[in-house]
């Protein structure tokens, strides 16, 4: 190959000056363009240098693959005058290139506030639910336990103490994250927190009753008459006080000189932002609070069980977008004004969606042939029924489809009882099995029944559907024409580099390798970190990152060895080789390792690929069948007859 003729021509096809960025990693180009209607798409693809492209996380990659992608690379830089970038610059100059939904954007800024403050929350709302555990009758007997043993009743005062300070203070925690995630001096948020609940204003839970009694307090300010209001329960002036203060600390730093900046903008950031706050952005946004309080309470209660199912059918689509991180915003300032509100009606609803989704998960566990799939039903659902459901959504449901929709059927049917029974949470919890804590003792009957019919209709549909889908799904892949019997290998043969689990190189998350755009080969999930050579041949590709290998066998053989999936941003880190470029190795010779538990700790798939990367060169290339295997056991078939090789049966 020209190399310089190859950057020469990608550069002519992807358009005059229209790549931002590049970098590359052992076997692609990865770009960020400008205008990908510029791309001259058909000359790529008939591009003898290209192996293929596709696009991803708003790169676009260009296959051109190993001991080339380096050199190619390096001809481009030097035609276009780019910087070389990294993998992880790359990705966050592709990130930055994005045009962002400003409704996306909102709820980005909603999830940065609210989610470091959960933690907080939680304590307090499973404090709370314990004190209900102790003060409510009818859950040990028509008598609560504190009636039944007076003596803890000293214990539930201080739990109820304890329970109630982040939702008292919450303005406190609100000033402190908002400002900080605005920009703005974290500790000034939380001094504007302060102010707001200071004990001298009137309660914000008691300001209603107060103007209406005309008992309110006010300060008189040349006769201009400011109401001395508390912001107790409030979410939304707590926010745009946090905004506004961020923005006029900034303008500050900008136009205080140095020697008073330190002293002056702390003290004129709080007393120009505390005034407003109490003469126009906190009235008014009180009013807007609870105006949309009251709208969300109302619109719940008015669609009455239809509502309740809709929101529960959807619940997990909901999660899948990410629009599920603005919730804890509502459910804040339903728990806050619990006396009105009646309490978080998101809560039981999502704990029933976690937990259909939870079953329909082990529905796969129970129904799966594959070792991997069946490990990771089995986490996953059990993670799903105790509230974390990602891992059950993407990793299996929708993978598998059906059973994601066994799950929202599933969670329908239980939220349909949710809103027939009116059940509400007190407090902020574990979505899914134990989310009875943060349920008051009068919900219980109801919301154990909604709960088991989530987790029954979701695990029968799924199991029932399943089972004929997964049948005929396993009983295609046992009859994969790319996989030969160990016995029936007769000709070339490439090695396991790496002890673990043998699997279809078509399964791995990685585009590249799993559409074979850079050849037929297998993939091993691997249980040991060592490294050895899969066939005797010369290192042509020894990349300093150490997540890849290229050799040449004596044969002709060209493999691929790929450490893990994006690895290369790795940098090295958790690899070692043993080898250089150039150097002639034998079946079974230790080449590097890799630390298979800090790789995955990192959040890296560590799965190994074995790619035969000349396969046009051969007649067939075909996965040997097996399970477990260990270095040096026969995992891919190379074949230059032209007769066909029989078909294994049952792997």
């Amino acid at each position: 190959m020209d190399f310089k003729q190859a950057a020469e021509r990608i550069l002519k096809d992807m358009g005059t000056d229209n790549i931002a960025a590049a970098a590359h990693c052992a076997t692609r180009l990865r770009l960020v363009v400008k205008d990908e209607s510029k791309i001259d798409q058909k000359a790529l693809d008939d591009d003898p240098a290209v192996k293929g492209t596709f696009r991803i996380n708003g790169q676009y990659q260009i296959i051109i693959g190993p001991g080339d992608v380096d050199k190619v690379y390096a001809n481009l830089i030097q035609q276009t005058g780019l910087k070389e970038v990294t993998p992880d610059d790359l990705k966050e100059v592709a990130a930055n290139g994005k045009k962002t939904n400003p409704f996306m954007a909102l709820i980005k800024v909603l999830s940065d506030i609210f989610v470091p403050l959960i933690p907080a929350l939680v304590a307090g709302g499973l404090l709370m639910a314990l004190n209900n555990v102790l003060v409510s009758g009818g859950l040990f007997g028509p008598k609560s336990l504190v009636q039944m043993y007076p003596g803890i009743k000293g214990l539930a005062d201080m739990i109820n103490t304890f329970a109630s300070a982040p939702f008292a203070f919450l303005p406190i925690l609100l000033g402190f994250s908002a400002t900080r995630r605005f920009g703005g001096n974290a500790y000034l948020g939380a001094t504007m927190g302060m102010i707001m609940v200071m004990p001298s204003l009137i309660n914000g839970y008691a300001v209603s009753a107060a103007l209406t009694a005309h008992t309110m307090t006010y300060w008189n300010i040349f006769g201009w008459h400011i109401a001395q209001a508390g912001y107790q329960g409030q979410v939304l002036p707590v926010l745009a006080v946090a905004f506004i203060l961020a923005n006029v600390e900034k303008w500050l730093h900008k136009r205080m000189p140095a020697t008073l900046d330190f002293i002056f903008t702390p003290m004129l950031s709080i007393i120009f932002v505390a005034f407003i706050t109490f003469a126009f952005v906190g009235p008014v946004l009180r009013i807007v609070g609870n105006g949309l309080t009251d709208g969300i309470v109302y619109l719940y209660g008015a669609s009455g069980v239809v509502g309740s199912t809709i929101f529960g059918l959807v619940y997990s689509p909901i999660v899948i977008t990410g629009l599920h991180q603005s919730f804890p915003a509502i459910e804040t300032q339903l728990l806050a004004n619990i006396a009105k509100t009646g309490g978080d009606f998101f809560f039981p609803i999502a704990s029933m969606a976690n937990a259909a989704q939870g079953a329909a998960c082990l529905a796969v566990f129970f129904l799966s042939r594959n070792a991997k799939e069946k490990g990771l039903a089995s986490s996953a659902g059990l993670s799903a029924l105790l509230g974390i459901t990602e891992p059950a959504i993407f990793g299996v449901n929708l993978k598998r489809k059906f059973p994601f929709i066994a799950g929202m059927i599933g969670s329908a049917v239980g939220c349909f009882f949710v809103g027939l029974f009116g059940i509400r949470s007190s407090a902020l919890g574990a979505a899914g099995l134990i989310g009875f804590i943060s349920i008051p003792v009068k919900f219980y009957g109801g919301f154990f029944l909604a709960l088991a019919l989530s987790i029954v209709v979701a695990f029968s549909g799924a199991y029932v559907y399943g089972r004929r889908v997964m049948k005929s799904t396993d009983e295609l892949e046992d009859k994969d024409p790319d996989v030969v019997a160990r016995d029936l290998v007769n000709d070339g043969v490439v090695a396991a580099p790496v002890a673990g689990q043998l699997e279809s190189i078509k399964k791995v998350n990685d585009q590249v390798f799993s559409t074979e755009m850079m050849g037929k080969g297998a993939a091993i999930i691997p249980s040991d970190g060592t490294i050895t050579a899969p066939i005797t041949g010369t290192l042509t590709v020894a990349y300093p990152t150490m997540h890849a290998y290229g050799l040449k066998g004596d044969n002709g053989e060209e493999v691929l060895i790929h450490l893990g999936i994006d690895t290369v941003k790795l940098n090295g880190t958790d690899f070692t080789t043993s080898v250089t470029q150039g150097q002639h190795v034998k079946v079974g010779d230790v080449l590097g390792t890799m630390d298979l538990d800090a790789i995955a700790k990192a959040g890296y798939d560590t799965t190994v690929m074995i790619v035969v990367t000349n396969t046009n060169s051969y007649a067939s290339v075909n996965r040997v069948e097996g399970d477990v295997v260990k270095p040096g056991d026969p995992v891919v078939a190379v074949t230059k007859q032209t007769d066909t090789v029989p078909v294994a049966a049952n792997l």
